[in-house]
């Protein structure tokens, strides 16, 4: 199935089929449908667990299979694609798909417990799940303590863990996890109004998304966002012409931002700041130790994850500094006045 170019396609997941018929990868999976640069994609995504996690007493080591976790919505073949192009995805909606969302414990896993690969004597902590109310009217999420009487409404902010391409060298790489093709970075800064820029690995890009987070603090602490069903609306296109982008880079009207993945964490850091000095470079034809200076004393770092199997780290730089330049062939801006011509 193909579209024509500023057409709209409504694409809905296979939500009832085999787990094991969904994309639980990035790379390794075939494209379930063909869209032209200028397309706006109209669809959905399941959460982390597809559905099974619904209430306090479901807990994720008893109602979902290990090799099932994180399903994804596609992959995308975007015409006319090739390696070394660079894909851009402009977010124009997030919303919850439902009223609720929830959150866990899952043994050996989150940053400040025991893990696989920080392997301690003391037993996992315990494994519990939060359920939140989601008002959208009010623009809330619901905070409800298990052990106590305590509750607090916290705001609002829909974003996607999971934004990627298929890797490069024909790699297959989890859902689970970040890299340079996207992957799960889980940075709340991917939310309606962001430009995400990835480098084109295979013809066709095969873009996929998934892994709904109602909200979720800087970090992720524990693991676990307020995972959802999300309803989102996003348009791709292909940038072709300028040298190609190696990790993924995001801009929304403010800012421009560089994600890097890898463990340790200070290695995400350098790789987001080198990345970033780099764009500066690009913008301001400055030198690079001048450019160096300048991301030093402007830069905000907010931590994406501290949980998966790479850490993901965002620097991020106001534009207001860069002087006028304007990003990516002034791909964001093209594509936002477009849906605000909508």
């Amino acid at each position: 199935m193909s579209t024509t170019a500023h057409d709209v396609l409504r694409f809905e997941p296979d939500s009832d089929g085999d787990p094991a018929a969904l994309a639980y990868t990035f790379g390794g999976f075939a494209p379930l449908v063909s869209v032209r640069p200028g397309t706006v994609i109209s669809t959905w995504t399941m959460d982390c667990f597809a559905g099974r996690v619904r209430s306090t007493a479901d807990l994720v080591s008893e109602v979902c299979d290990p090799r099932f976790l994180n399903p994804q919505t596609g992959p995308f073949f975007v015409e006319g694609a090739q390696p070394g192009d660079t894909l851009a995805v402009h977010f124009r909606r997030i919303v919850p798909r439902g009223g609720r969302g929830v959150s866990t414990t899952v043994p050996l896993f989150g940053s400040l417990t025991a893990t696989n690969l920080t392997a301690m004597l003391h037993d996992p902590l315990p494994e519990r799940t939060w359920v939140y109310e989601i008002d959208q009217a009010a623009g809330v999420v619901r905070y409800d303590a298990l052990d106590s009487v305590f509750q607090v409404d916290l705001p609002l902010d829909p974003m996607h863990g999971t934004v990627g391409v298929a890797p490069a060298l024909g790699e297959v790489r989890s859902a689970l996890t970040p890299g340079q093709w996207g992957g799960n970075m889980d940075t709340p800064e991917m939310r309606a109004g962001t430009t995400c820029y990835l480098g084109v690995n295979v013809e066709g890009a095969l873009f996929s998304l998934g892994d709904g987070h109602a909200r979720q603090g800087e970090g992720e602490t524990c693991g676990v966002a307020v995972e959802c069903a999300m309803d989102t609306e996003l348009v791709v296109d292909v940038i072709k012409g300028l040298p190609p982008t190696a990790w993924p880079r995001l801009e929304d009207d403010e800012f421009i931002m560089t994600a890097g993945s890898a463990r340790p964490l200070e290695d995400a850091f350098r790789i987001a700041h080198t990345e970033l000095v780099g764009w500066v470079r690009e913008l301001t034809r400055l030198s690079a130790m001048d450019a160096y200076q300048l991301v030093s004393q402007t830069a905000l770092t907010p931590i994406a994850n501290v949980v998966d199997t790479n850490y993901t780290v965002v620097a991020k730089m106001a534009k207001s500094y860069l002087r006028g330049a304007t990003a990516m062939g002034g791909t964001h801006e093209r594509l936002r006045a477009a849906n605000a011509a909508r």
